[in-house]
């Protein structure tokens, strides 16, 4: 059974209607097609206004929507040729976190992110998309080898945060992260970043630090949890829609504050109801990214991401 978000009811119900309208058409023989397309248009217009209005809150639920797609679903959908790299050649192979050479428009690629699961079974194995600290040193293995062959490199992501857990600390997980933040900045590769669904502090910007960053427009992009800065803020994670309101963390607010540079508009409803038209989406925006990139040099390429994200918070005291 479909999962019906809270502000989606109105829009089942209509749905209702109209299969009822449907139904009865069908047992009377009394032809109903016009008002039946009357009240189709009616929704779909109803439809579209909803989702872009929706609050910050409202798309968070959408990036965290069961059924989005992930990962894998993208690549299988955009790319031929998949070979996945296992390992961070120090003995594990952090599954939250999936990479591998594939081609892209027939040209090859280095595409790397963060896989979530759509069952408890999945999330179990893909640790809910928190990757370890393995996983971010097996991103940084696979980011260096495309640095040497000269291929660029892909990266999306979603999500909630790295893991937190006491075994990840003691392994490194703030080292690990510091490390690929300053290791994608020295790239001399064309980088490319996804934000699809959520995108929590440091376990997402550890594979963001890229030339352009791009966001779906129900995902979300912040420095910290809503509910966790609801915590901080007022002892009560109640309060995550009031958070989620402060942190600016939509595609339209980030895109005004020059965080991203690409807002990927989605299917009416969400990615999750239609894949194939959203990774149709995101393929036509790679590819045009990296033909705009690939005119740089790597020297030029370093100076560009470098510029990019020291420019970020720059304010102007009167």
């Amino acid at each position: 059974m479909a999962v019906v978000l809270d502000f989606e009811k109105p829009i089942v119900e209509i749905q209702n209607k109209i299969n009822e309208l449907k139904k009865m058409s069908a047992e009377s023989g009394i032809d109903m097609s016009k008002q039946i397309t009357t009240f189709e248009e009616q929704a779909l217009n109803y439809k579209k206004e909803l989702y872009s209005n929706l609050k910050p809150s409202q798309k968070i639920q959408i990036a965290r929507h069961q059924e989005r797609p992930k990962f894998l679903d993208y690549v299988d959908l955009m790319c031929t040729d998949f070979i996945e790299f296992h390992g961070d050649r120090e003995g594990t192979d952090d599954r939250a976190i999936i990479g591998g050479i594939a081609k892209l428009d027939g040209k090859s690629v280095m595409i790397v992110g963060i896989q979530k699961g759509k069952s408890t079974k999945e999330n179990l194995e893909y640790n809910f998309g928190m990757p370890q600290p393995q996983g971010y040193r097996k991103a940084l293995r696979l980011f260096k080898h495309a640095n040497k062959f000269n291929i660029p490199i892909i990266t999306l992501i979603d999500t909630p945060g790295a893991y937190p857990g006491i075994k990840a600390e003691e392994t490194g997980q703030g080292a690990a992260i510091a490390m690929n933040l300053k290791e994608m900045s020295k790239l001399s590769v064309p980088v490319i970043s996804i934000i699809t669904g959520e995108g929590c502090s440091g376990g997402a910007l550890g594979l963001a630090v890229a030339n352009k960053v791009m966001m779906l427009e129900h995902a979300y992009y912040t420095v910290i949890s809503p509910e966790g800065c609801a915590s901080i803020l007022w002892r009560d994670a109640s309060k995550y829609a009031d958070a989620a309101e402060a942190l600016k963390i939509t595609s339209v607010d980030l895109l005004k504050l020059n965080i991203i540079d690409e807002e990927i508009k989605e299917p009416v409803g969400g990615a999750h109801n239609n894949y194939e038209q959203m990774a149709k989406s995101i393929k036509t925006s790679l590819i045009k990214a990296l033909n705009e990139l690939n005119k740089y040099s790597p020297a030029e390429l370093k100076s560009q991401r470098y510029d990019k994200f020291r420019n970020m918070g720059v304010f102007l005291e009167v």
